[in-house]
Order: C-alpha cells, then structure tokens, then sequence
C-alpha cells in the first residue's frame, strides 16, 4: 500500500514542512509554464502566427511540463492533474489572446446587420450576419450586441483589427488589455498551485541516500 500511494501521489519523503528550495522549484515549474503556454497564444494573436495563435504551441508547452514532471517521477495522480488542467488552459488562451489584441488595438466601427439567427424557443445566442458601409459581408456572424430585438438594417457596433490578425467581433463596454485574461486567471492559478503540489511530493530521500559517496582520498564508494 505504501509503494502504490508513492506512485499514485507521490513520497513526499521529508519531515514537517517541505524544504524551501523544493517548493521555490515547484512555483517555478508551474509559472514558466504558464507564461510559456499564455504567452506564446497572445503572442501568435498579436503578430499573426496561425500556429501559435491557435494553441498548438501551448499544447506543445503543456506536453513539456507533464514531461518534466515525469522525470522528476512525481506522482501519476498528480500528474494527470496538471495535464488536464495545462490542456485546458491551452484550449483557452486562443480567445481570451484575441481579445487582448482587439482591447489593445482595435477599432471600433457600424455594421449593417444582414440577417439573424438563433435564440430557438427564447434559448442559446442570437448570431447576426452583418456587412459593412459598403456592403462588404463580413466572414464572422456576430454575437455580443445581438439579440432578440435585433432585426435586419439596424447597426451594430463592432471592434476589429486594423492588422486582420484577430476576427471582429462585437463592442464590449469597459473593456480593458487584461480583462480578456480574467477568463484563464482560475485555470492558470490551478495549474500552478498543481504543479507546486506534484513537485513538493516527488521529493524522495532514498535517492538521495543511494546515490555515490566518496572518502577523504576521492574514491568513489
């Protein structure tokens, strides 16, 4: 039963309170790892890079960290924990990224709305089809600021990227640069706090107790 609770959960071989560099280490595993996976997706949506502003990179990021986290032997339980929730703050940076792009840069400008759909039965969200002042469709149905009253000819205003590397979408009021990120704070403080748990626990005194002496002449024992 001991063996099986080391795997699962990790030694944690030490007594009272974990050793301060131990736990120094657990905050730095779990906070590059964040920052790696966060940033490389806002980056991707502020420069144009498909392959980092869709996320991939940072599933390549949350792999890195499980990696790490093997080597390191913490417990599997605990590892699958961070996995989960690395993925999940992979899967969405994507949007929260774009709307740091658009609070940041872009502009605001009137659509014509085309068409509406959605809001079966007085449920889901209505999706308005909308055009510009030349009557240019835009590729993306709109959403915020779309509603049941909503009808076609009238305007709404909507806020897109002068660069073209984030789709437009509709104006939110007192929208700041990081108030998109609120969205991955919770799933980036779970991750850390995870991590920082799998790592304390993966401590184990009997490695280091095995591990190579040398006597006073230097000669390996």
């Amino acid at each position: 039963m001991a063996h099986l609770r080391s795997s699962v959960w990790g030694p944690a071989e030490f007594v009272g309170l974990p050793p301060w560099w131990l736990v120094r280490e657990g905050l730095l595993a779990g906070g590059l790892g964040v920052v790696a996976i966060v940033g490389t997706g806002v980056a991707g949506a502020w420069y144009g890079l498909p392959a980092l502003a869709a996320g991939e990179v940072g599933l390549v990021c949350a792999v890195a960290l499980v990696l790490y986290l093997g080597v390191m032997r913490a417990g599997r339980a605990l590892v699958g924990l961070v996995a989960v929730l690395a993925v999940c703050l992979a899967l969405q940076v994507p949007q929260a990224a774009a709307g740091v792009v658009l609070a940041e840069r872009g502009r605001v400008e009137s659509v014509v709305v085309t068409s509406v759909e959605g809001g079966a039965a007085g449920q889901g969200r209505y999706l308005c089809s909308v055009a510009d002042q030349g009557g240019v469709p835009l590729r993306v149905r709109i959403w915020r600021g779309c509603g049941q009253a909503t009808r076609p000819g009238d305007a709404l205003a909507v806020v897109y990227d002068p660069e073209g590397h984030v789709s437009p979408r509709g104006v939110e009021t007192g929208v700041t640069a990081g108030g998109p990120l609120r969205a991955v704070v919770g799933w980036a403080a779970a991750l850390v706090a995870a991590c920082l748990l799998a790592v304390v626990r993966s401590y184990r005194l009997t490695a280091a107790a095995a591990g190579p002496t040398r006597d006073k002449d230097g000669v390996t024992a």
